[in-house]
Formats: structure tokens, C-alpha cells, sequence
């Protein structure tokens, strides 16, 4: 009998001519994640994946491969040779088995899935003589209940027959790598984690871009980006952290323009510098946790102006979202409790007491006008520092 994680997928089981794609790209995540775990085998079978372990590395495997996307459910199981009396002898040991850990429960209900149609029993037939096998056996401990069981009993009926009884959920979406590389203006609050997870969970591989102004901003502020960094990467194997010092252009923004503007026009040039680096490292899309109306520069205007100096495609996950579901996904990611410690960031640095609300691209090109642009950017890249964060640094 062997030990499998039985792994359901999601959406990439519709995705037609292109499914075996999506599936070989889990496959290679898979493999990845746990490469210094070790695993027997995989393979895909009909809608799932089936990852054979050792026991004794179960509860590491199945930590790794909640953070694996294309994934919905985890299943540890058990699998044998497809026969009828074998499975109800292994169904009676695991009842027993499943009794000792979970003494409190005392109904069920059994739910089979018989895929090999040539099997002698359909699935109602499994389901019912195989509750009456537990039923022979347990029946001073448990009933049936078809409608709020404590616990459901599957079978799966393939080229061999799964057994088990949890489903572990996980955050299913696209695997990762299938919709190339973008950079993740990461800052040290909230919303910016929340939608590097995002973006990573419709199959971008996410790097981080931080912008820091040291000395004015603490190193403290700067580690606080590199631990959410470090949960991030568990999602997205490896980030790679890009760190600028943005002081520099601060210092002449707050000389030679409106001090209204300034927001707005550091983040023309943030911006500017992601270009540079997408254009070095090849990354096809910037991603930012900008959402509408949540501050003074999230206008529709500030988002028109911040595009407006844009070379790649601009994702913004969080832009219709309330403050309410990004902190539930803050928490659910587990960035929520670094993100609200109390260390300032870059935009704190010369914050004008009433930003401009309505800036239009005129505006900002007649302030940047006084402006040598090309060499505060490369100044700027003259600070750059890159940090490689690797997953199972932090599992």
C-alpha cells in the first residue's frame, strides 16, 4: 500500500488544448518544492496529481505544497490494487485508524468517485455497501448522515483505488511561471504583498522593487520590506529584491516642484526606474498595490499620470477592492502582522500636507521640465542592492 498526496486541481483542468501545459508546469513546481524533501513519484491522473511520499515527510510535503498554485485541495490517501474485498478490509483498518485520532466523531457518509466505468459497482452502489461494511463493524460509535456528517469518507476509483477523508484547502489559480515575470513595487504596508500574491497566483513569477530613503528612513523600515519579502517568496520559490535609495530625487523634487506634487511625481519616477529594470531583466509587467480612491495619489488622475511614463503593462489587483478584503487577505497570506508595524517608508519623506488630487501629465511634464531626469534615474540605479530570497530559507 503506498502513501499518496492526492492533489485536486483547479482551473487548469479546463483550459483545453493547452491543459497539458499548465499540468507539466505544476509537475516542475512540484518537483522544485519539494527537491530537498524527497518524494517517490508523480503523476498526473485525471483532474489530480498524484505525489507519492515517504510518511515520515508527510507533514513537511503537504506545508510546501500548500504554497504550490494550480492546487485547490490536498488529500493525504492512502492507495491500493483496485479490488472489492481489499477495499473494504483497508476501509475497515482506517475507520478504526481515523477513530483513535478523532474519538468525537460519530457520523459520516461515504462519497465515491468511480472513474474506470468497467468497475462492477457504480458509485452509489460503493457508497452504500461500504457505509453498511462500517456500519457492521462500528455501529456502536457511528451512524449514517447523507446531510452535515462529521466526517466524509472518499473513494476514489481509478487504475487503483484512493482512500482518505481530508481535503486541505489551498489557493488553486494558475501555476506559477505561466504568465512570465513581473516586478512588485513593494512597499512596507499593506496593500503591496497582498498583490504580489495576487498577481503570483495567476501564474506570474513576482520580483520586488523597494524604494528606501536612507537616512531619513530607518534600516529597521528597510528589514521590515525584506521579512515580507521572505513570506512572499514562499508563494513564488525565489524573489529577487531589488533596493533603491530614492532620497536623492526627493531631494531635488521638494527643490524645483510644487510641493503638492510630490507624491505624485516620485512615483513618476519609481516608476521610471521599474522601466529600467524591466527592460535589463525582462521583466513583462510592473505590479503595484495601488486602489482606487484609497489615498491622495490613487485618483483616476494620479493613476493616469503614473501611466503615463509606464513601459510595460501596469497590474493593479487591489484597484476595486475594500480595505476590509485586503486586510483578510493580508492575514490569510500571513503579511498582515509584519505590514502594521510602525516603521515609515519612503512616501513619508517630504509629505505634502495637501497633495494634488487632480494632476494632469502637463503639470507633471512642466515641473519635470526643470528637471535632469535621465541622470537622477541613473543615479538612483547607482544604489541599487539586489537580495536573492530562496523558499526554503523560511519553511
Amino acid at each position: 500500500m503506498k502513501r499518496i498526496l492526492s492533489l485536486s486541481l483547479g482551473e487548469v483542468v479546463l483550459k483545453g488544448a493547452n491543459r497539458r501545459y499548465f499540468i507539466r508546469r505544476i509537475i516542475q513546481n512540484i518537483e522544485s518544492s519539494l527537491s530537498d524533501v524527497g518524494y517517490i513519484d508523480i503523476k498526473p491522473e485525471m483532474g489530480k496529481i498524484q505525489v507519492e511520499i515517504d510518511p515520515a515527510v508527510e507533514e513537511t510535503a503537504i506545508k510546501r505544497l500548500r504554497f504550490v498554485f494550480g492546487i485547490v485541495y490536498i488529500s493525504p490517501s492512502w492507495c491500493f490494487e483496485k479490488d472489492w474485498d481489499r477495499l473494504k478490509e483497508e476501509t475497515v483498518n482506517y475507520i478504526d485508524g481515523l477513530l483513535k485520532e478523532e474519538p468525537e466523531f460519530k457520523t459520516f457518509k461515504v462519497v465515491t468517485k468511480r472513474s474506470d466505468k468497467a468497475f462492477f459497482k457504480d458509485s452509489q452502489e460503493v457508497n452504500m455497501d461500504l457505509g453498511g461494511v462500517i456500519l457492521d463493524h462500528f455501529s456502536d460509535r457511528l451512524k449514517v448522515d447523507v446531510h452535515d456528517p462529521d466526517f466524509y469518507l472518499y473513494v476514489d476509483i481509478k487504475n487503483e483505488m484512493y482512500l482518505y477523508h481530508k481535503k486541505i484547502p489551498t489557493y488553486g489559480g494558475l501555476p506559477l511561471g505561466t504568465n512570465g515575470k513581473g516586478l512588485l513595487l513593494l512597499s512596507g504596508g499593506i496593500d503591496s504583498p497582498v498583490a504580489g500574491f495576487l498577481m503570483a497566483k495567476r501564474g506570474v513569477q513576482v520580483d520586488a522593487l523597494h524604494f528606501h530613503s536612507y537616512p531619513f528612513t530607518s534600516p529597521q523600515a528597510e528589514e521590515k520590506v525584506m521579512n515580507l519579502a521572505k513570506i512572499l517568496a514562499r508563494y513564488v520559490v525565489k524573489m529577487n529584491v531589488y533596493s533603491v535609495n530614492l532620497l536623492p530625487i526627493q531631494k531635488e523634487l521638494n527643490k524645483h516642484c510644487p510641493p503638492e506634487e510630490m507624491t505624485v511625481l516620485s512615483r513618476r519616477f519609481m516608476m521610471r526606474i521599474a522601466n529600467r529594470l524591466a527592460d535589463q531583466h525582462g521583466y513583462k509587467s510592473v505590479i503595484t498595490g495601488e486602489n482606487l480612491g484609497q489615498v491622495a495619489s490613487q485618483t483616476i488622475d494620479g493613476l493616469t499620470v503614473m501611466n503615463d511614463v509606464a513601459e510595460r503593462i501596469v497590474f493593479r489587483p487591489l484597484i476595486g477592492m475594500d480595505k476590509v478584503d485586503i486586510i483578510r487577505w493580508a492575514e490569510r497570506i500571513e503579511t498582515y502582522e509584519t505590514s502594521i508595524q510602525p516603521y515609515e517608508d519612503c512616501c513619508t519623506v517630504f509629505l505634502p500636507k495637501h497633495p494634488s488630487l487632480r494632476p494632469t501629465v502637463e503639470d507633471m511634464e512642466a515641473s519635470e521640465a526643470n528637471l535632469d531626469i535621465e541622470a537622477l534615474v541613473d543615479a538612483s540605479m547607482e544604489t541599487l542592492k539586489i537580495t536573492t530570497i530562496r523558499a526554503k530559507e523560511d519553511r
